[in-house]
């Protein structure tokens, strides 16, 4: 267990609990939040739960897969902190981790 820092395009901050395992998406779906659709349900096919991952996390992350980085690529949002947040596994540690929901497409 641990905590994740999810910041709404308004800007306002929430904890969530983490839970080992599931994708940082499914933790933020699972808190209520609506502002993440993942309309693809997690399997990297939409984009729709793009995130900014904090710096300080950057370089725990796992590399990004070729499949996110297209996804990426179309997005009028895209910058050097974007992540699918579908593709990041929560786990110890990402303990703390904080996430910017990114706007809409």
């Amino acid at each position: 267990m641990g905590t994740l820092k999810v910041r709404s395009r308004a800007g306002s901050e929430k904890l969530i609990e983490g839970r080992d395992g599931l994708s940082v998406m499914e933790l933020i779906r699972g808190s209520g939040d609506e502002e993440i659709q993942a309309l693809c349900g997690g399997c990297c096919s939409c984009a729709t739960c793009h995130v900014y991952v904090d710096s300080n996390f950057w370089g725990l992350l796992p590399p990004m897969n070729d499949d996110e980085n297209e996804l990426l690529e179309v997005s009028s949002h895209r910058h050097a902190q974007s992540r699918l947040s579908c593709q990041i596994i929560f786990g110890a540690a990402l303990d703390g981790l904080r996430v910017t929901v990114a706007p809409e497409d």
